[in-house]
């Protein structure tokens, strides 16, 4: 692998393209000024503004969200996984059809396997600029997010209309919708009876893992996060490894799955197919099956990061509520 090849497979922190368009409630006062960042695959934005990094597919997508300080991302759900780890900040998710059957606060490097069939929303809750880094199921993300109907509501109010084809029309821009074409439907209170209500003591011991135990897990080998023999039992088509610099030698490897290496802290020395690289907190590298790749800090310190890869597995709501 050449560098350039490397490098056109790499997505740096620093280069992260945002949107502040995405989603519906991009103009809803306290969700205003969130940016939405689509690193690998289409994501589930609802704008055409969105910028995709890297576009083919995993069998997963990865993407972010930056939020300053008391910016909330309003209720939805998904029809397939949804992970996040807190890269920077302190945020507290929540969940339930009015955000009120449970909550949960993360810090920084703590994992959240969100169970599927829940509205959930999630707000920064530290001093400055947060981020959180996000894996989405499947090679379409899922069809797109389902909305909580206030949400809906609320964003009509401020200008913003969605499409049954899940479109966004601005009409403070003079935007409206197509002929022909009609507004999202809003679920019925019946459609409402379907999602899930669990309290935070049904979810947490299951769903989240906290930075400081994964540390302390993988001290001597990879630790299993995400998959069905992992701490956090699932087959979402996907399978997460959180690593850290006890955890892995410098040994040459391969593996028939896609992978991709996403730091949490500290530098690591990448070197794929002989052509070396240094990743940082924040940035995203999809490492193709196949290629011989080592990976070890590269300076003294912290380290850790998390790995994900592809399975055979669907996309599909596999956990039970």
């Amino acid at each position: 692998m050449t560098p350039q090849e490397l490098d056109a497979r790499i997505v740096r922190y620093g280069d992260l393209v945002p949107c502040k368009t995405a989603f519906i409630d991009a103009h809803t006062p306290g969700s205003d000024q969130k940016e939405n960042f689509t690193i690998i695959g289409g994501g589930v934005s609802e704008s055409p503004d969105q910028h995709v990094h890297i576009k083919d597919t995993p069998g997963f997508n990865i993407g972010a969200a930056g939020q300053p300080p008391k910016c909330r991302n309003s209720l939805h759900s998904h029809r397939t996984a949804e992970v996040f780890f807190v890269l920077r900040g302190r945020w507290r998710f929540f969940w339930g059809r009015w955000g009120t059957a449970g909550e949960v606060v993360l810090e920084e490097g703590d994992i959240f396997n969100i169970p599927t069939g829940i509205f959930r929303g999630f707000e920064n809750i530290g001093t400055d600029y947060g981020m959180i880094m996000a894996i989405l199921g499947g090679d379409d993300a899922g069809g797109g997010v389902i909305w909580a109907p206030q949400v809906i509501e609320d964003a009509r109010d401020h200008g913003l209309v969605l499409a049954e084809t899940g479109k966004l029309y601005d009409t403070r821009k003079g935007q409206s919708l197509p002929e022909g074409v009609s507004p999202m439907p809003l679920l019925t209170e019946e459609e409402l009876t379907a999602f899930a209500e669990p309290s935070a003591a049904e979810v947490v011991p299951d769903f989240v893992a906290r930075y400081w135990d994964l540390m302390a897990v993988a001290a001597d080998a990879p630790a299993r996060v995400i998959g069905p023999d992992a701490l956090l039992t699932d087959r979402p088509g996907f399978e997460v490894d959180f690593i850290t610099r006890g955890s892995i030698g410098e040994d040459a490897y391969t593996t028939d799955r896609h992978e991709v290496l996403m730091p949490v802290r500290g530098y690591w020395r990448l070197d794929v197919d002989g052509t070396r690289t240094v990743l940082n907190p924040g940035d995203t590298c999809a490492v193709p099956p196949g290629a011989r790749r080592s990976l070890a800090p590269a300076m003294t310190g912290e380290a850790s990061l998390y790995r994900v890869r592809n399975t055979d597995d669907p996309a599909g709501p596999t956990r039970a509520h």
